[in-house]
């Protein structure tokens, strides 16, 4: 037997703290599945979360053929086993999901997904807010993704016109497994993918203009053979400041976003009869398309529909909004609904390279200033234009009303410019260096001066603790929202997971727990596998082997700390993360370990370990 470098089959004879408190979790008996065949892994003595919420035990783990084979609370037989995993004193947990990506893109070009993989996430979700490339060609693709998820359009563009060899979500997953996946893969069919391709992205994004019957028929065909492939249901966005990249139809909202309400019916229709999610984002700036997207859950002489809204949050910009959120979620689910908010668990914060942020899309003056994101010589002179600044400090000023940042440059760091005096400061402050400019002023007058090269940060939301605690515990929202892939140098939160379980273990230790361990674990992986209907997020005989080691003593302030790292499919953009290697101890996907002590494995990316989970194929549970 040839023992991992960071192996020890011995079991420690004093138990560490925390597994002197679960060591009283026994189980009846072992759990295993085909106990006279050898194990490829087994991990020794770690404190084992099923993902269920049960209580955690200190037991031995065998993986045989990618699947859990045995739970031990005694020591299993190693012998003939490859690779032994010492675990004393370290969570073994299910992989953790990421319900909300905009991997589309990048999976065609590096379909390791490292990135998220390295933080212990295991299956994640494309075809977010609208946007999937199941039917849509390479331009419109690029028109799509590029402007609302930051992905520059020619690495869209190029990536499509490559890679794709689909015409339909049937032959869209078989491409997928066909990639060597380092994670699962479970998609959204998005809205504004199909209503583009059937329709033309120049008709499909007119106010004037609703489908014909038969392209309205066209669209509820694609939407019923993804659904057939197993995908999990439509993602749809009514959201009004993400715009539209490219030349012909550039700054329009997203097509889904000029869908009446026969074509959302219709299209809702077929994911109720299926048992289908559909994820959407409300225009923030109507009330009534909040109402109607939740409403939409409501089962009255019909089918209830499985609804997951984005995204709850506790906003800067409108405090008392946070207490709405579980409201409306209690309210629409004892009526009879089946809904949830989606919920980032961590503070939102952002960094903009001058201008370059998606919430200036929420006021005309700022919207204007990315319509002319290829034209950086027009976008100086719009700077420099008295009459543009004053609409920018009327937009500025105005502080009442449905927004989604605070628009307090007293609030915004510079963390890097040439003019290395600013660095440090808030625009606001600039601007009182600089004889009581207006913070606008200021703004505007560094971005003159030096363009994309003043970086800066702030945080729009999910800055109260308290406020995050109560909506982690409440069981109308869902934890995710992570929007990997997308938006590279404005945010960084890949290691959502851990950053939530660390704020739990803290609370749990500081002797006012916000909720148990085991009810975190199963927040991230269990609780979310289960309604969005695939076969993840469990950690007992006969599941699949994703599962992740952490060391919980690395569960520290390390986190947060900011990298970055280029990412070679998009021209070695700087992608921005957060990382502290010394947390994962190993990830294993489908029983092949892709990552050992924070850093990927040769084989992720290289070896197919993920596979596209379709919804609704139940776990071939072995044992119980």
């Amino acid at each position: 037997m040839t023992e991992n470098p960071i192996a020890n089959p011995t079991r420690p004879e004093r138990p560490t703290e925390c597994v002197r408190r679960t060591s009283r979790v026994t189980l009846d008996s072992d759990l295993s599945v085909n106990p006279t065949l050898p194990f490829d892994t087994v991990i020794r003595s770690g404190r084992w979360f099923d993902g269920t919420g049960a209580p955690s035990a200190v037991v031995d783990i065998g993986v045989r053929e990618g699947r859990v084979a045995a739970v031990s609370a005694e020591p299993l037989d190693a012998g003939g086993c490859p690779e032994v995993v010492d675990a004393a004193g370290k969570w073994v947990i299910p992989g953790i999901l990421d319900i909300h990506t905009h991997y589309d893109v990048e999976v065609l070009e590096e379909p390791g997904l490292s990135e998220s993989v390295r933080h212990g996430v295991t299956t994640v979700l494309l075809g977010s807010c609208s946007l999937s490339t199941v039917h849509v060609d390479a331009e419109t693709a690029g028109d799509l993704f590029g402007r609302v998820e930051a992905i520059p359009r020619g690495y869209v563009l190029d990536a499509v016109t490559r890679t794709k060899s689909w015409r339909t979500a049937r032959e869209y997953t078989a491409a997928l497994e066909e990639l060597p996946l380092g994670p699962n893969i479970a998609a959204f069919l998005g809205h504004s993918d199909i209503r583009a391709a059937r329709m033309g992205l120049d008709r499909a994004t007119r106010p004037d203009v609703r489908p014909a019957a038969d392209e309205l028929d066209a669209m509820a065909a694609a939407l019923t053979e993804a659904l057939d492939a197993g995908f999990v249901g439509m993602s749809s966005q009514q959201l009004m400041f993400d715009k539209l990249d490219g030349k012909v139809c550039r700054s329009r909202t997203l097509p889904s976003t000029y869908a009446g309400s026969r074509e959302r019916r219709r299209l809702n229709a077929i994911l109720r009869r299926r048992g289908r999610v559909l994820q959407g984002g409300p225009d923030v700036a109507k009330p009534q398309s909040l109402i109607a997207m939740a409403a939409s859950s409501l089962g009255i002489g019909r089918p209830r529909l499985k609804v997951s809204l984005l995204s709850a949050a506790d906003i800067k910009a409108i405090p008392a909004v946070s207490t709405l959120f579980p409201l409306i979620a209690r309210l629409l689910n004892r009526w009879g609904g089946d809904f949830r908010w989606q919920h980032l668990p961590v503070p939102f914060e952002v960094y903009s390279d001058g201008i370059d942020l998606p919430v200036f899309e929420e006021f005309g003056s700022g919207a204007a200033a990315l319509h002319l994101a290829d034209q950086l010589d027009r976008r100086a002179d719009l700077f420099q234009d008295e009459s543009y600044r004053r609409r920018f400090r009327k937009d500025y000023d105005k502080k009442f009303g449905p927004r989604v940042w605070h628009r307090d440059f007293f609030d915004a760091e510079i963390v890097s410019c040439p003019d290395e005096s600013v660095v440090g400061k808030s625009f606001g402050q600039v601007g009182l260096d600089r004889g009581g400019l207006h913070p606008v002023d200021a703004f505007l007058d560094l971005l003159v001066e030096h363009g994309d090269k003043v970086r800066w940060r702030t945080t729009i939301s999910n800055h109260r603790p308290r406020v995050l605690d109560q909506l982690a515990a409440d069981p109308g929202v869902q934890l995710g929202f992570s929007d990997a892939g997308a938006h590279l140098r404005n945010m960084a939160f890949y290691n959502f997971g851990l950053r939530f379980l660390r704020r739990m273990r803290d609370a749990e230790r500081a002797g006012r727990p916000v909720m148990s361990m085991e009810r975190a674990v199963h927040r991230v992986t269990g609780e979310l596998a289960d309604w969005y209907g695939l076969d993840a997020g469990r950690l007992r005989p006969g599941d699949r082997a994703d599962l992740v080691v952490l060391d919980p003593d690395c569960l520290d302030d390390r986190l947060d700390a900011y990298a970055e790292n280029p990412v070679a499919a998009f021209g070695g953009l700087s992608r921005m993360v957060n990382r502290n290697d010394d947390v994962v101890t190993a990830v294993f996907i489908a029983g092949a370990r892709v990552v050992d002590r924070g850093v990927p494995t040769p084989i992720l990316g290289v070896r197919r370990t993920g596979r596209f989970l379709r919804a609704g194929e139940a776990a071939p549970m072995s044992a119980q």
